[in-house]
């Protein structure tokens, strides 16, 4: 197999001071792309800010000769964000793709959440992403396009109690993905969703305790299993040039990759509540499921003229 490359190509990476995030940015610069290493520095819960983790990674990557800066800004500041696509403009003079990895969590079961740790959640994971979007957006609006992959996660459906904030941060995110992936191919910008099978800070066994409510210990075997350079591939490849992909979510780690999706099935004739009862376990069962929206062909099932026309003339604003 042909070594996917990225020489010459620059990509920002979020959350890349630690975890998953960092062996993003680690994989890319050994495979010649030049990093931003962006990274607030927070506790798990996102309180607290250090250089450190950052600046550790960039060491690390200069010291095995490759290219990276450090931007310790925070993705949910909209002044941050931007500033951190600047900074790739400034120190690479160019912008090719995006990795939104940044994130907290702090599981509890809904009734000990507070609507604060709900907006907490909010500005990180989800206004956080939109944030670096919109910027690299509207660079790639002027470049002629670019990719974006936005770390999303299996736990929006509902896997276990105590994801109430978590899980409903992460389908914002997904939902967003979807939507910006119908508009993409307008504008030659790819967008997919990662959903990364990790064992980080996020994943410990006392976060995980928490969320699944088993002792920590159950969990020790994660740590072998999963690690991160057995995760980030998938993210990695789909920022990559040739890869075709768009509106796709994978999930991948412990040596194993696949694709989720939304679909569709079960139709049954209903005009009334009595009928839609009788018919109940046909629709539940979701016979001749089909994908939804953007997903299977990579692109969205309605683009009309006027799309086209728009997306024309936001370019010739970009480039002006």
């Amino acid at each position: 197999m042909t070594e996917l490359r990225f020489d010459g190509e620059a990509v920002l990476v979020t959350g890349a001071g630690r975890g998953v995030g960092r062996e993003h940015a680690l994989s890319l610069a050994s495979r010649g792309a030049k990093v931003v290493v962006a990274d607030l520095g927070t506790a798990l819960d996102g309180s607290g800010r250090s250089s450190g983790p950052a600046d550790e990674v960039v060491k690390e990557i200069r010291d095995a000769g490759g290219e990276a800066v450090a931007c310790g800004e925070s993705v949910a500041d909209p002044a941050g964000a931007k500033a951190m696509v600047e900074l790739a403009l400034d120190s690479f003079g160019r912008l090719d793709a995006v990795i939104n990895n940044a994130g907290i969590h702090f599981p509890e079961m809904f009734e000990d959440y507070e609507l604060d740790d709900f907006r907490r959640m909010m500005e990180v994971h989800y206004f956080g992403t939109l944030n670096i979007c919109q910027n690299a957006w509207k660079h790639f609006l002027k470049s002629g396009g670019g990719r974006i992959v936005n770390t999303v996660s299996e736990g929006l459906v509902g896997l276990s109690p105590t994801s109430t904030a978590y899980g409903s941060a992460k389908g914002a995110v997904t939902g967003l993905t979807l939507c910006l992936a119908a508009e993409g191919p307008l504008h030659n910008i790819r967008v997919n969703g990662f959903s990364p099978r990790v064992r980080t800070r996020l994943s410990s066994g006392e976060v995980m305790e928490k969320a699944f409510g088993r002792p920590a210990e159950t969990f020790k075997r994660m740590e072998g299993l999963y690690p991160p350079e057995l995760s980030s591939f998938a993210a990695v490849y789909m920022v990559h040039s040739s890869c075709e992909l768009n509106g796709v979510l994978l999930s991948s780690g412990g040596n194993t990759a696949l694709r989720w999706a939304v679909m569709e099935g079960g139709a049954a004739e209903a005009h009334s509540i009595e009928e839609l009862a009788a018919n109940i376990g046909a629709i539940m069962a979701m016979p001749g499921m089909m994908h939804m929206g953007v997903g299977i062909t990579g692109k969205a099932p309605h683009v009309g003229a006027l799309h086209e026309e728009k997306a024309r003339q936001a370019q010739a604003a970009a480039r002006a």
